[in-house]
């Protein structure tokens, strides 16, 4: 059995609660019997080195933690303080491997071939233990046109590796700032919830930029027992006291 948390879309700097929002999610999940925590992109706002340096604090702490870049990021500054763009890490029961999906300038994700290269290798470690795969952008529509224009390119590339590697148990992402479960190469796909902000759909809002500020920051729960992946997704009330 294994237990992991994973949010994303942190954003820090990018509204005047960012840094309190994040600070209760990560106070909150210390209070939880996890196995690890999961952190899929957005980090910092503006990619300023002192946003990495506040997530840097609030990360810190005796669980286990694993974390990508997302399309806000730079992955110099990023390294310079939260490790290198890509991670792995290897659990008893799973392993979790983060990739770097960001396109320096742009908004796209795109796995370039040494990141591939590099999950290949991950995955050929440990080939009879259950593996997660984890990136910032979606690989699928998800009916939200604004993130839909700025997913995963050229997924296929993804799926090919992905079906070389049966023990792959699921694909975990972020980017939408919204909870969603969905199928990617025949995989449950799980895209967290935001930190900094809920987004909505194309059912909910006619807004250009889909976002809302007032809505709690959430994370996924991740129970996985070795055949089977349960998620459940759960807000944070923030206290301001």
């Amino acid at each position: 059995m294994a237990i992991f948390a994973q949010i994303s879309d942190v954003h820090i700097g990018g509204s005047d609660e960012s840094v309190e929002r994040a600070r209760q999610v990560m106070r909150h999940l210390r209070t939880l019997r996890l196995d690890a925590v999961l952190v899929t992109g957005d980090i910092a706002d503006h990619a300023l080195p002192e946003e990495y340096t506040i997530a840097d604090e609030l990360f810190r702490g005796e669980l286990p933690l694993v974390v990508c870049p997302g399309n806000h990021d730079s992955v110099p500054e990023f390294e310079k303080l939260l490790g290198p763009a890509n991670q792995a890490l290897r659990l008893d029961d799973v392993t979790i491997a983060l990739a770097d999906s960001s396109v320096p300038g742009h908004n796209h994700g795109y796995l370039a071939d040494e990141t591939l290269a590099w999950l290949d290798e991950v995955l050929s470690e440990r080939p009879g233990v259950p593996a997660f795969v984890g990136m910032h952008h979606p690989p699928i529509e998800l009916g939200i046109p604004y993130v839909d224009k700025i997913r995963l390119r050229e997924p296929e590339r993804l799926a090919d590796l992905l079906s070389r590697h049966p023990h792959v148990a699921a694909v975990l992402t972020g980017h939408a700032h919204t909870a969603v479960s969905a199928r990617f190469a025949g995989l449950p796909l799980v895209v967290a919830p935001g930190v900094i902000s809920t987004g909505l759909t194309s059912a909910e809002t006619d807004a250009e930029f889909p976002i809302s500020y007032d809505l709690p920051p959430a994370y996924a729960l991740h129970i996985f027992d070795g055949e089977r992946l349960v998620t459940h997704f759960r807000p944070i009330i923030l206290n301001y006291s």
